[in-house]
């Protein structure tokens, strides 16, 4: 008969050999629940494997979100609805559940800068990572520097093909600065994409002022006849988060905002997309 320190070690080994490490590390205090509970062995084995799965999708989440390269977490339970009063807050709700990733479909966040449209970007982004999605957050400008080093070392079909794996794809800052030789290689990314994965896209600029930033009239114009065909866009306006907090802080009543982008439009360009 095998005593219990003999058994504890067997089971660590069967764990190791199944590859269950969660259950490994558990398995000792679900059999004291379970004995003070008074549990049958069919409920002590529904418990054992039930640790595993969750810790199994635990350790996915945490995969997931370190591949997502997020530069801070943000919830869309911290973002302040009431600020931005323009923003419809139901619909945004209703896209958290990551259906719009699932049928391959587009967000667009426009506004100017400091209203949340980069916290409300990873606030979707982790709801998808929560929902099974793979994610991955980007500014433009360090997408665009990875494209054309990609080309420029032969090994931009490769870098593209990677980004096929990306379910949602969350491009933040489009309009801060001008994407030079850059724009038709980003078109290119976002191109791919069409119809196959999502984007969320941020940007101070409304669509008419795009080919300003990509250089060619005609390339933005198809960019934005594939983005939008089944795209769901949201405008925030209001006063910027930080300018309100540095007003808050040192009493002054007319400055710029620090995190503005140098070519911000003003709020009634934003208001007439």
């Amino acid at each position: 008969m095998v005593n219990h320190e003999a058994a504890e070690a067997m089971i660590e080994l069967y764990c190791k050999a199944l590859k269950m490490p969660t259950l490994r590390k558990g398995f000792r205090q679900i059999l004291r629940d379970s004995q003070a509970n008074g549990y049958s062995m069919v409920e002590f084995l529904g418990s054992c494997l039930a640790h595993e799965i969750e810790g199994r999708h635990q350790s996915a989440m945490a995969t997931r979100m370190k591949l997502a390269k997020f530069p801070t977490v943000k919830t869309l339970d911290s973002f302040d609805f009431d600020a931005v009063p323009t923003l419809d807050k139901t619909k945004i709700l209703a896209l958290a559940d990551g259906s719009f990733v699932r049928e391959h479909e587009n967000l667009v966040l426009l506004g100017n800068s400091g209203l949340g449209k980069t916290h409300l970007a990873i606030g979707l982004g982790v709801r998808a990572i929560q929902a099974g999605y793979r994610v991955r957050f980007a500014t433009v400008p360090t997408l665009v520097q990875e494209l054309i080093q990609a080309e420029r070392e032969f090994r931009l079909p490769k870098l593209l093909k990677s980004w096929e794996k990306v379910d949602l794809l969350i491009a933040d800052e489009l309009g801060c600065v001008s994407l030079g030789p850059g724009g038709p290689l980003l078109f290119q990314l976002f191109a791919q994409r069409y119809e196959k994965s999502s984007l969320i896209i941020t940007s101070n600029l409304e669509f008419s002022r795009w080919a300003e930033v990509f250089g060619d009239v005609t390339m933005t114009a198809a960019l934005l006849d594939r983005l939008t065909h089944h795209v769901h866009t949201f405008v925030l306006t209001g006063q910027s988060y930080r300018l309100k907090q540095s007003k808050t802080r040192s009493g002054v009543t007319k400055m710029a905002d620090p995190g503005a982008c140098s070519d911000q439009p003003a709020p009634s360009e934003i208001g007439r997309i």
